[in-house]
């Protein structure tokens, strides 16, 4: 399978909008400050997922993009197939013309693996995404300590 950047990108996208549209509209400088994508990027990723009905956009000030429908409607497969991505492990890219016009012998193998593959993406949710970037635990960095001098009191920061 190839999964590109391209998908990665839009996929993270798209839930850090998800995580962020609660206030209102979701500019594309936040998106690309917080998940360090580069904005003329994520222009490009966001005309196709607009296109396709996924998000929709605010003009003004105080604008920015939302989700057109609500995450619990929104696939990853859905957002992978918005940005032109094809998931396939064929050699071929479905043509069935591996090995001088006719397919290879394990052409049926990777086509049950992208069938098996869009078929996970396509039960996964944006909310379900969503839900377990909420209830993941916060990681926190133990304690440091340091000392101003060898035979100095010990600061805890």
């Amino acid at each position: 399978m190839r999964l590109t950047t391209k998908g990665r990108f839009a996929v993270t996208a798209m839930l850090d909008l998800a995580l962020h549209s609660t206030k209102g509209p979701v500019t594309l400088a936040g998106i690309s400050a917080r998940q360090r994508i580069s904005l003329s990027y994520l222009e490009q990723l966001f005309g196709k997922l607009r296109r396709r009905s996924l998000v929709e956009s605010v003009r003004g000030p105080g604008g920015g993009y939302n989700l057109a429908r609500a995450a619990a409607l929104i696939t990853v497969a859905d957002i992978i197939n918005a940005v032109e991505e094809s998931i396939d492990s064929t050699q071929c890219g479905g043509k069935e013309n591996c090995h001088d016009n006719h397919r290879c012998m394990t052409h049926d193998l990777w086509e049950e693996l992208n069938a098996t593959v869009l078929g996970f993406l396509s039960r996964v949710t944006l909310a379900e995404l969503v839900e377990k970037q909420r209830t993941r635990p916060v990681a926190v960095a133990a304690p440091r300590t340091r000392s101003s001098r060898a035979d100095g009191p010990t600061i805890t920061v």
